[in-house]
């Protein structure tokens, strides 16, 4: 039986402290902590996430402040997971029903089919109006044919007139690689066993997208990659294709019955252009996005590639355009007169109506009507049979990619992409995951007429109103597009971010409205230059002035930090000694890294005021500025071996291995022990007095509750007021304070 749970889910889950903090981000884990997460279905109409896991399936609101979900149990049929595990199959990642697929069937149903412990099956689940599951149909069907059987295969599907059109291997061992048409009231059809179909295809997505206002020339595009045949490629080699048939393909009357009889292929290709005429190509299909636009005959194609060579390891994103893509298939077919010969363009007479083209109007002619497939000559289809590849190959926009990634520690899987529309024209800024759970933010600039392209990383989300979706085996998270408020306050911070989805208000770093007509509103993505947005502005105002006490003490590790906000940015470092300034000399021990200075064995001639600043786009200021003052290594090492011989007894029993007990909060404390006190006014000793307020503030952020800073602000007040009157004592008599006994000064303090 179907069970049905009411869920809540908790925001406390283990996600980065930024996300959570700029309230951008909310996870799901499951009901039992652990979402085997297998497919996801975003239903607008009634604002509700479907999720297929193993054995359950699961709808939740839209929102980050839901707490609402529902359940429902879904089990493989009786026996069937002992069957599975009797075939040597592993019980707990090939023995359940992994909801591979969730597609909408109508107002109140959604079709779920699931691997159903290597025997596939459907059903119809009660949705209702609200999406709330409750139910699915106890008429299961066979779902052979729609998903895999094995949970990790790969496949394609789309659904159009209660048809659906799915691109898997569709048998147990997982050799038959077909493009299936099921359900509906037709006869389902199937793609020819032939390699010169489908050649060991791994099949990545599958979209219906028509060619004109005739529904009857709808067409469906299956993107994949499968082994080369092509001239000049080596033993295996890959290649990824875009193929289509007709919605309305019935197969033929005496040749391909029930086969499909309007499929045909093109090679994509994504490659860099290289010296000598010899390319970079990127041949492995990782995701395909398709990012619909005004004109739903002509939405932009944006495909994840990877590299399949030993020599590195690349990424790159392409963009196709849909004219481009038609031009293939309305071009030359490839050609091969025989196992020994050279593949080239078909010079010969192509039958009519033309091999891949849809029984339609535009088909028709008077005298020469189709009114399906089953019309087609003979001649057509055997045509169709023995020349599916095209001959020219789909170019990207721009014959390049739009983004390039080399050698880096993680792989692009999947890409969503969201077209803004900002000051200076539209963005398309991809949200591309990777394979260790980071989501990145990237947009590309066009500089000028020129065919160079600028590549910006806006953020780099490290997650297990609109918002983006992102699932793992561990849950699912739902991320806001945009935290424009990090950027800062300053008009040249927001201006340097060139996040699309902001822009400068007059006051902060605020989400951008297209059709907000503010005065003061800036953004520069295109050249995110703050000299040229933020003219009228006081530049200077992004600077820090003030500086930050470090301490640290000689022979030791110290580290300064300074993280821009741009990930664009170059960081240098000034030190600053006796009114001269100059470079900080970097070498083994003092390095630089991305999060700040390290210095790895600090000297006492490394003291003074470490100044770090950024530069971008021509345009520098000033992020951080740190004095450091290096303690003697000798006298804080006799100071700590005094301490622990003559009471680390007493710090172990009353502070059990913490430093609390004599840390300085403690020498406020009433009742605390004369050690504490004399340890505290020796580390004053060494640092000197006119610091003591840096030190306390610091210390008592770190190690004092509430009580105690209350305390502490109280006593350094009255600290600071005794300073000044000492200081005015000074002027009057500046000799007679110079003759005091050092412990005195010291014992005072």
């Amino acid at each position: 039986p179907s069970i049905v749970r009411d869920l809540s889910y908790s925001l406390t889950s283990p996600l980065p402290a930024d996300l959570l903090s700029t309230n951008r981000s909310s996870i799901f884990s499951g009901h039992h902590g652990q979402l085997t997460l297998t497919s996801v279905f975003l239903d607008e109409y009634r604002d509700r996430l479907f999720l297929g896991g193993k054995d359950v399936l699961y709808s939740l609101m839209l929102g980050p402040t839901s707490t609402e979900s529902k359940e429902l149990y879904w089990p493989p049929l009786p026996g069937n997971r002992e069957n599975c595990i009797q075939t040597g199959k592993d019980p707990q990642t090939d023995c359940a029903n992994f909801v591979r697929l969730l597609q909408p069937y109508n107002r109140t149903h959604l079709l779920a089919c699931g691997t159903g412990a290597f025997q596939p099956m459907c059903a119809f689940v009660y949705v209702g109006h609200r999406g709330e599951v409750s139910h699915y149909d106890l008429n299961v069907e066979n779902g052979r044919g729609k998903v895999p059987h094995d949970p990790s295969f790969r496949f394609a599907s789309t659904f159009r007139g209660g048809e659906l059109y799915t691109g898997l291997t569709a048998d147990f061992l997982g050799r038959d690689s077909v493009i299936f048409r099921s359900m509906g009231g037709r006869s389902t059809m199937r793609t020819e066993t032939d390699q010169k179909l489908l050649h060991d295809p791994k099949f990545i997505a599958a979209h219906v997208i028509p060619d004109n206002d005739d529904r009857d020339d709808d067409k469906v595009y299956f993107f994949f990659t499968e082994k080369a045949s092509e001239p000049g490629d080596r033993e295996g080699a890959i290649h990824t294709r875009v193929g289509r048939v007709c919605a309305n393909d019935v197969g033929g009357q005496r040749v391909l019955v029930n086969k499909w009889s309007t499929f045909i292929k093109a090679r994509l290709v994504c490659s860099v252009p290289g010296p000598h005429g010899i390319d970079t190509h990127f041949n492995q299909l990782e995701d395909v996005f398709l990012l619909r636009t005004k004109d739903e005959r002509n939405p932009d194609v944006y495909a994840i590639f990877s590299t399949i060579s030993n020599v590195f390891q690349g990424f790159a994103v392409c963009v196709y355009r849909m004219a481009d893509i038609r031009e293939a298939f309305n071009g030359p077919f490839a050609h091969k007169e025989g196992p020994d010969y050279q593949w080239g363009a078909y010079e010969g007479r192509v039958p009519y109506p033309r091999p891949g083209v849809c029984p339609s109007k535009i088909t028709n002619q008077p005298g020469r009507e189709f009114g399906s497939t089953k019309d087609f000559p003979d001649s057509v289809l055997q045509f169709a049979r023995s020349h599916p590849l095209m001959w020219r190959p789909v170019f990207p926009a721009l014959r390049r990619p739009v983004l390039v990634q080399a050698n880096i520690p993680h792989k692009l899987q999947q890409i969503v992409v969201d077209r803004v529309e900002a000051e200076d024209g539209h963005y398309d800024v991809m949200f591309i995951g990777t394979n260790v759970g980071t989501v990145l933010k990237v947009i590309t600039i066009q500089n000028g007429n020129s065919l160079e392209t600028e590549e910006v990383t806006l953020e780099e989300l490290h997650v297990f109103k609109q918002a983006i979706y992102v699932g793992s085996p561990a849950g699912v998270a739902q991320v806001k597009l945009h935290r424009c408020e990090t950027y800062g306050k300053a008009c040249a911070e927001c201006c340097l971010a060139r996040d699309p989805y902001c822009a400068w208000d007059g006051f902060t770093c605020a989400q951008y409205t297209p059709n907000n007509k503010r005065r003061y509103r800036r953004q520069g993505i295109r050249h995110g230059n703050p000299a040229l947005q933020c003219v009228d502005q006081n530049l200077s105002d992004v600077d820090v002035t003030e500086d930050d006490v470090v301490y640290g003490t000689e022979n030791n590790s110290t580290f300064l930090e300074c993280v821009p906000r741009s990930p664009q940015a170059s960081v240098s470092w000034l030190v600053q000694r006796d009114d001269r300034k100059e470079e900080v000399k970097l070498d083994d021990r003092v390095m630089a890294t991305e999060q700040g200075l390290l210095f790895r064995h600090l000297l006492h001639e490394d003291e003074g005021v470490y100044i770090c600043r950024s530069r971008e786009h021509g345009f520098s200021q000033t992020l951080v500025r740190l004095s450091l003052q290096v303690l003697q290594g000798d006298a804080v090492d006799e100071l700590m071996s005094r301490d622990n011989a003559g009471f680390s007894d007493s710090i172990k029993e009353r502070s059990a291995g913490s430093y609390r007990a004599w840390m300085p909060c403690t020498a406020y404390r009433s009742g605390t022990s004369s050690h504490s006190r004399l340890w505290f006014k020796d580390i004053v000793q060494m640092i000197g007095p006119s610091n003591l307020p840096h030190v306390e503030e610091y210390c008592e952020r770190m190690w004092c509750n509430d009580k105690l800073r209350r305390k502490h602000k109280s006593m350094l007040e009255k600290y600071r007021q005794a300073q000044e009157s000492a200081r005015k004592a000074r002027s009057k008599s500046s000799g007679e304070r110079n003759r005091m006994p050092r412990d005195l000064k010291a014992r005072d303090v």
